[in-house]
């Protein structure tokens, strides 16, 4: 019963509440009684968390168990590490260097470091790691620097590096003669050329393959980590592998890259030669040289844009004459560009040697004016070798420095006599001794070869010696007809005209004409009217055929000098008659007056505006004491009358008709206005004696004492080594004897520039490397011995004419302006600047146009050609000079031999900065990996084998 009641009052419960509420309550029962959990839930879980908090945070330190020691070292250790790293900025221990390099480690590391590890990570503590062991490799570097001595480097090294490179060049380029245009054959002859002059060492794996070439720098740079980094930072090897790829291939493989890239070369050359004007006939001399069609097509583009431009231009008045010139000048550089471009295209091209000898057109030079020519001299003393007659030769110059040296020994010897001195009884043996050496080696019955003169004049002679007091006139009679016989027979100096070496002594005087720059092989003139604005060098067809008859009958000569005193200063005035015969057969005649300044100034002029007569045209040199003695006077009129009527021969007339006006000019009966100042003048006079050699030729018998005591001394040494010289050079080219140089086993042409030095010759080392250099540069060993000992005296004399008798001291200065802090800081400054216009990255620039990459070429060479100073040319000849010139141009247009130069610099660079190392060994290891080297061992094992 108590069951039922449950069951029916729950029942009687249920049908109430679903009567009441609907069928549909028991859902809303349902939801309201989860609500009510859940809410009782979640106000429990909030208030549980809140109070557990509280009370964790309250006993946070009294309940929990103490750390491990090993935590809390690690932690202390990490809080070191968060502390700020303070970087000394001081480098190299000069303000305004570490300024500038300052800011290019830090542009250095915002564009190449920083862009990419801010995308890894915040932490700035690597980056300060970065710029900390940077810093620390700098200043390692600034301290090795410092100890080092740079000169020699400067002016031995780096000078024997260049010209040794140079010379494997050379021997590439004559193994090859005319396949020099294959580049696969000029690059394995010159690597060859390389193995044979380094012998240990070859570098065509470095120089031609990328992946031998990254593997050596990868070897380079850690080496020069080990060398710079801290011990600590080298051991780690990721600090040491990022830095290593960061140096070799985005540092050094890009700096190689532009450092031998021919284009970059070429600007480089003429951003070096900025200053100098545009030479125009260098130019034309460019253009007319070049077998290289590219470099024509690129000018010729250029100039139709010029012309299209000026054409455009809308003008008038005067300045419509300045646009024709112009238009005629690029009219005929179009010209010439089309002929040369024709001519290379159809093969036609002909030496031009052979094509002026074949038209005949050729200058003639008076023998007694090559006689006293450098250069002139040279070619025909070939000639008279080649013909069995150098004794006369040898004869007639002996004799001329003998003059030289018993006048000046004569008027000293007079002067002690003025002075009451005692005079020294040995002079005179001395002369004596001297004279009869001549007469012994040229004209005595022992004489090998002999002089062949008359046995009368030969008696006479031999009297005079046995008799009288040595006279600096004793040979002039057998002189004279020695002289007459080379001028005269038609073996000697009448055949000498006829020959090649004569063509190739125009050349080298500037004074050959070349036909082929006025027409067409096949004899079609040119149609061309127009005339460029200036006279053109090696082509002297070009100037106007006009050759003003009138001019051929202008006549003068000095009538008359005398002595002046004007406001207290004394000059000489010479009166020279001019007769002129007009072509209507009218005579006019009158005078005109002019000092010695005044010829001078006119040859300072026409010498400059033709540099070719320079070659031929001698102005009697200026005397600074007694210049007003009569005999002097007598000697300088006769002299300049010479020289006015070598001025107006007809010949000279009709080479250079464009110089009348000058004549005309400096004839008239008016005041000459001097086109130079007095300081010019003084200079000119100066280096003048250079261009005229004849007194050279006998520098090495010539010193004027240094002292009294001394004189007679030097003088018998000196006479001495002229007899040596002059007996041995006589003897190698007649009796084929060798010089008498110490034997060695290695061709000096098989060995470095700097293996030609003498220690045992007291000269420095700077001066007689730059003469080494020149030496290589233009190829002067293939001169004969006596005039290149002359040639090196000259250069030596227009060195010390340009920087003064300190020469060694002047480029030892200049090395240490070069390598002081101050210009140091200015090439960071410059890098920076270039490398970072206004602290923004420079962009990479595009690759140029093939058309201004020629045109870039024809610049530099014609830039480099037009520094090239006419005392140069006057001393080792026009055509030597620009075939030297051209020679060291080309070396630079292939970037493996320019790759090869570039590291034969890094390598000597890091031999002088760590002298204690072994990286001479070093080099020789990492390049022992190209094949030359094994089968050149191999090649010097069978050679011995079958010795």
């Amino acid at each position: 019963p108590a069951s039922l009641s449950i069951w029916g009052w729950g029942g009687l419960g249920v049908v109430l509440f679903l009567v009441t509420f609907g069928p549909f309550a028991i859902f809303y029962l349902a939801f309201y009684i989860f609500c009510f959990i859940g809410g009782g839930f979640a106000v429990t879980l909030l208030y549980g968390k809140i109070n557990s908090e509280k009370h964790l945070e309250k006993c946070e330190h009294s309940y929990l168990p103490p750390t491990q020691i090993g935590i809390l070292k690690t932690l202390d250790e990490m809080k070191l590490e968060m502390k700020p790293i303070k970087i000394d900025r001081r480098l190299t221990g000069s303000s305004f260097i570490d300024e500038p390099l300052q800011q290019v480690i830090q542009f250095a590391l915002r564009d190449y470091i920083q862009y990419w590890y801010y995308t890894l990570s915040e932490d700035e503590s690597f980056l300060l790691e970065i710029r900390q062991t940077l810093q620390n490799a700098l200043v390692q570097f600034s301290t090795r620097s410092k100890e080092v001595d740079w000169q020699p480097y400067f002016t031995t090294r780096l000078v024997d590096d260049f010209a040794t490179h140079l010379r494997v060049f050379r021997k590439a380029q004559d193994r090859l003669g005319d396949r020099e245009d294959k580049l696969n054959d000029l690059m394995e002859s010159f690597f060859e050329a390389e193995v044979e002059m380094e012998r240990k060492i070859c570098r065509d794996v470095v120089c031609t393959s990328h992946k031998d070439e990254e593997g050596f720098l990868r070897d380079l740079c850690e080496l020069l980590l080990y060398l710079l980094l801290p011990p600590g930072d080298f051991h780690n090897k990721n600090m040491r592998y990022f830095l290593r790829e960061v140096l070799a291939r985005g540092v050094l493989l890009p700096l190689i890259n532009q450092l031998s890239d021919p284009d970059y070369i070429n600007q480089f050359v003429i951003w070096m030669i900025r200053d100098n004007s545009c030479n125009y006939e260098a130019f034309m001399n460019i253009l007319k040289l070049t077998d290289k069609p590219a470099e024509l097509e690129a000018v010729k583009d250029k100039v139709l844009e010029e012309l299209q431009f000026l054409r455009s231009l809308d003008t008038a008045g005067d300045d419509i004459n300045v646009i024709k010139n112009q238009i005629n000048s690029l009219l005929f550089v179009k010209k010439v560009c089309e002929t040369r471009i024709q001519r290379l295209q159809s093969g036609k091209e002909v030496d031009a040697f052979k094509l002026a000898a074949n038209f005949g057109k050729l200058c003639v030079i008076p023998l007694d004016h090559i006689l006293v020519h450098n250069i002139a001299l040279q070619f025909f003393m070939d000639f008279m070798q080649a013909a069995g007659a150098q004794a006369e030769l040898f004869f007639w110059l002996t004799v001329e420095g003998y003059r030289v040296t018993a006048q000046q020994q004569l008027e000293a010897m007079q002067s002690w006599q003025k002075d009451g001195k005692k005079q020294p009884s040995a002079t005179k043996g001395l002369l004596k001794a001297a004279a009869l050496g001549v007469y012994e080696q040229y004209l005595s019955d022992k004489a090998s070869p002999r002089v062949q003169v008359d046995e009368a004049s030969l008696t006479r002679l031999g009297e005079k010696l046995r008799k009288d007091d040595p006279t600096p006139e004793i040979f002039d009679e057998i002189q004279r007809k020695v002289y007459d016989m080379m001028l005269r027979d038609e073996r000697y100096y009448p055949s000498f005209k006829q020959s090649p070496l004569y063509v190739r002594m125009l050349a080298e005087l500037d004074m050959l004409k070349e036909p082929s720059y006025r027409g067409s092989d096949d004899g079609d003139g040119e149609s061309f009217n127009g005339s460029p604005t200036g006279s053109i060098n090696l082509s002297l067809d070009d100037l106007p055929n006009s050759c003003h008859d009138e001019s051929m009958h202008l006549h003068a000569f000095i009538s008359d000098t005398g002595v002046c005193n004007d406001h207290g200063k004394t000059y000489a005035l010479y009166a020279i008659t001019v007769f002129r015969r007009s072509q209507d057969g009218s005579e006019e005649t009158w005078k005109t007056y002019r000092r010695y300044s005044d010829f001078h100034d006119f040859h300072m002029r026409i010498t400059e505006q033709f540099e070719n007569l320079a070659s031929i045209l001698k102005l009697p040199g200026k005397k600074t004491f007694n210049n007003m003695d009569r005999d002097f006077l007598e000697k300088r009129k006769k002299d300049l009358n010479a020289y006015l009527q070598l001025l107006l021969n007809p010949e000279m007339v009709k080479a250079c008709p464009t110089l009348i006006p000058y004549v005309y000019d400096f004839l008239e009966n008016k005041a000459y206005s001097k086109g130079k100042g007095e300081f010019a003048r003084k200079i000119d006079t100066f280096v003048n004696p250079l261009r005229s050699s004849m007194r050279n030729v006998s520098n090495a018998v010539k010193a004027f004492p240094d002292s009294l005591a001394e004189g007679v001394n030097k003088v018998s040494d000196n006479m001495g080594r002229m007899s040596e010289k002059l007996g041995q050079d006589i003897k190698q080219s007649i009796l084929k004897v060798p010089p008498l140089l110490p034997k060695s086993e290695i061709d000096p042409e098989h060995c470095r520039v700097s293996a030609q030095l003498d220690d045992n010759v007291d000269d420095n080392i700077p001066l007689r490397v730059m003469l080494l250099l020149m030496d290589e540069v233009f190829d002067l060993k293939e001169k004969n011995q006596w005039l290149r000992r002359n040639i090196k005296n000259l250069l030596q004399q227009l060195i010390r004419a340009t920087y003064g008798d300190t020469i060694n001291r002047k480029i030892v200065d200049h090395v240490d302006s070069l390598t002081s802090p101050e210009q140091v800081a200015d090439y960071v400054k410059r890098f920076r600047d270039s490398y970072w216009p206004n602290g923004i990255l420079a962009e990479t620039p595009p690759r140029r146009d093939k058309s201004i990459r020629m045109r870039t070429r024809v610049a530099a060479k014609t830039s480099l050609l037009g520094i090239m100073p006419d005392e140069l040319k006057h001393i080792i000849g026009a055509d030597t000079t620009r075939k030297g010139i051209l020679r060291v141009f080309d070396m630079f247009q292939y970037q493996p031999m320019n790759r090869r130069l570039v590291y034969v610099f890094l390598e000597g660079f890091l031999e002088t900065m760590f002298p204690q190392y072994k990286f001479p060994e070093l080099f020789v290891k990492l390049h022992s990996r190209s094949p030359r080297i094994h089968r050149y061992n191999q090649k010097l094992k069978s050679t011995s084998l079958k010795r």
